[in-house]
């Protein structure tokens, strides 16, 4: 309990110091974005070169999600991931988020289309892993499972149980148990804090499909 308290001293002592780097996105930005013939054609593409099984990963244009690309030790790129699957034909995205976008806080599966929109990012990547076809099955299972137990999202960023999960610790024990490797992907462990980033699920084996910043 000790160290939840100081991690979220620690996130108030950021926002209050990352408010001024963070890039501005107002309405009108985000307006232009939207309605830009380059990032709707970006998302159809996307549509077209996703498997069963792929990571995707996203950049979000508000403060939190900044925050989370700065958790990153590595790759700052990423706030936020999510497993694929296509379903009747069409590519939906199993992912755990909370804030405004989610008030129930609910693990979500939501329409690639949807989850890529830039009203609230500013890109996105597509990554591969090296699985056969066994090991994507067993991690689908994994976050349906997840799904279907409307499991809540982690506020606490606790990756020592699965009583609730935030998007990257999904991914982990999605992806490890398809390994049936708990080392797989591997946490990151920072002044005392171990946790999940989005950058130690892209450090995992395997390749980028695509990566592109909305215009």
């Amino acid at each position: 309990m000790k160290w939840i308290i100081s991690l979220v001293v620690v996130v108030a002592a950021v926002y209050f110091f990352v408010q001024a780097q963070v890039p501005a996105h107002d309405a009108h930005t985000i307006a232009q974005m939207q309605q830009n013939p380059y990032n709707r054609q970006a998302i159809k593409k996307a549509l077209t070169l996703v498997h069963t099984g792929d990571i995707v990963v996203r950049t979000g244009n508000d403060m939190t999600s900044y925050m989370f690309c700065r958790a990153n030790r590595r790759d700052h790129t990423y706030s936020h991931c999510g497993i694929v699957s296509i379903e009747n034909g069409y590519p939906f995205v199993y992912h755990s988020i909370g804030g405004e976008d989610n008030p129930d806080e609910v693990l979500r599966r939501d329409s690639l289309d949807f989850w890529l929109s830039p009203a609230h990012n500013t890109g996105f990547g597509i990554r591969r892993t090296l699985f056969n076809a066994a090991q994507i099955d067993t991690m689908l299972q994994v976050a349906q499972s997840y799904y279907r137990q409307h499991k809540k999202f982690d506020l606490d960023f606790d990756i020592n149980n699965d009583d609730k999960l935030y998007c990257a610790e999904l991914l982990y024990r999605a992806v490890n148990r398809a390994a049936a490797d708990s080392n797989y992907i591997r946490p990151t462990r920072s002044a005392g804090y171990t946790y999940v980033a989005v950058d130690n699920i892209t450090a995992a084996p395997g390749s980028w499909v695509w990566q592109i910043t909305y215009k």
